[in-house]
């Protein structure tokens, strides 16, 4: 017998491979008749090939879940699914939050109409606090906005005359569309938009009226003809707007008013029994438009008047000036981004002299100096009525805003004075703010107690007591 044989290395074949080969060799099996070889193992199946794949492939192991609706899709979003679920409980409990309130309401069934007019309720200051008049005004906005002449049945609108007229007080319409011209037609339309004469007769309670004559996002299509307000929608408009006693609001913007156009419109309002706000910015109007809008406001009760992004110089700011030094009702008026330069700028320094109705006044981008700032210093120290001026974007200059400086020492009324990228020194600007601050705090004051700043002897009369 031989001492204590140390047995050789036995290769263990994966749990596939002992399936197929049966049970593991013992080591007897794996000894040569030669003497025993530790280094190499007989398998009774023979020697595998060199460049064979090795069969011991390990399985991955899938865990299938209990759900049966469970898939592999990807798992919607926390808000989707919060959305999905305000939608399906909306009946019992009417949650509308304004970050996601278009997807719940697109998703929401008609049967629910009621129980969305609780937010509607929410949302209607500028509606008279009722909801039936955002959802008509809403709607006919929407009409309105993709309405295009001649493709568009006019019926659409007109029908809804009957159950919204009492319920439209103002008309906001951000686009009019003109019609559509064909290829092949060559003939000129009868009109070019849409007339708002017969829908403005039918609405007893309008109020305001917000119009832009023009394409809203035309991207790749635009043209010039996209934004033609002609002559035939300016008097058509023009015999609108005079024959709707209940209008107060009239806003034609970014529509290609030029100086005809402007005297057309303003000649229809002329001696109008409501109207209290006219604007007509960012137009094309001339001096000779502002000559017809100070001719305005001697036959109004016009309270702001906006000219602001037009082409408005001296000329036309010397009327306004004169029709500005004679009126008492005025209380706004803007004429940013004008021309007036020092020639206009100076008139209406002068009629502020005189003025005691006018509390805001905007002249920035006017290309205003020193002259003007001089003139509106004296202005300053003698004037009660001006809470705010704007004069940014001028050439106001060092000694400009040291006279501005000197004319806010005297001022106990004025709460906001703009003097941004007008050349002013930083120390003035500083100053002037300073005094702005003070007489804000006089006016928080003489509003939580009337007899703030009242002389003794004043406050002690009995005849001036206040009640």
């Amino acid at each position: 017998m031989q001492g204590t044989l140390t047995p050789p290395l036995v290769s263990v074949p994966s749990q596939s491979a002992v399936s197929n080969q049966g049970p593991p060799p013992t080591p007897s099996k794996t000894l040569s008749s030669s003497g025993p070889q530790p280094s190499k193992t007989v398998s009774s199946s023979g020697p595998l090939p060199a460049k064979s794949k090795p069969t011991n492939v390990r399985h991955m192991r899938r865990i299938i879940a209990e759900d049966a609706e469970w898939s592999l899709a990807i798992v919607p979003l926390l808000t989707e699914l919060c959305i999905q679920h305000i939608i399906k409980n909306f009946e019992k409990n009417p949650i509308l939050k304004q970050l996601h309130q278009q997807k719940v309401l697109n998703h929401l069934s008609p049967d629910l109409l009621l129980a969305v007019t609780r937010w509607l309720a929410l949302h209607v200051a500028k509606q008279g606090s009722s909801w039936k008049h955002k959802f008509f005004e809403r709607h006919l906005e929407n009409l309105l906005k993709h309405f295009i002449l001649g493709t568009t049945d006019p019926s659409i609108i007109l029908d809804l005359l009957p159950l919204c007229g009492n319920y439209i007080c103002r008309i906001p319409v951000v686009q009019i569309l003109p019609p559509v011209q064909l290829p092949g037609k060559l003939e000129e339309p009868t009109l070019d938009y849409y007339q708002l004469g017969d829908l403005v007769a039918g609405l007893i309670h309008l109020e305001e009226l917000d119009l832009v004559y023009g394409v809203k996002d035309c991207g790749m299509n635009f043209e010039w003809n996209l934004f033609l307000f002609t002559y035939r929608d300016c008097h058509s408009l023009a015999a609108t707007i005079k024959a709707c006693h209940t209008l107060k609001i009239f806003r034609l913007t970014r529509s290609k008013v030029d100086d005809e156009k402007a005297r057309i419109l303003i000649r229809s309002l002329l001696d109008h029994p409501a109207l209290r706000e006219l604007d007509l910015s960012h137009n094309l109007i001339g001096d000779r438009g502002a000559r017809a809008a100070a001719k305005l406001l001697s036959h109004s009760r016009l309270h702001v008047l906006n000219l602001a992004n037009n082409q408005v110089r001296g000329p036309g700011a010397q009327s306004l000036a004169h029709a500005l030094a004679h009126n008492t009702n005025l209380i706004s008026l803007n004429l940013r981004l004008n021309y007036l330069e020092d020639e206009g700028g100076q008139a209406l320094a002068h009629a502020l002299q005189t003025n005691k109705c006018l509390t805001t006044l905007n002249l920035g981008g006017n290309e205003l100096s020193e002259p003007t700032a001089t003139l509106l210093a004296q202005v300053l120290a003698i004037n009660t009525t001006l809470t705010s001026i704007n004069l940014s974007c001028n050439h106001i200059g060092l000694d400009g805003g040291k006279q501005l400086l000197e004319g806010m020492s005297d001022n106990k009324t004025l709460l906001e004075f703009d003097l941004r990228l007008s050349d002013v020194a930083q120390e003035s600007e500083y100053l002037i703010g300073q005094a702005l601050c003070a007489n804000r705090e006089a006016a928080r004051q003489r509003t939580l107690n009337p007899g703030y700043l009242m002389s003794p002897i004043i406050a002690n009369d009995p005849d001036h007591s206040v009640e």
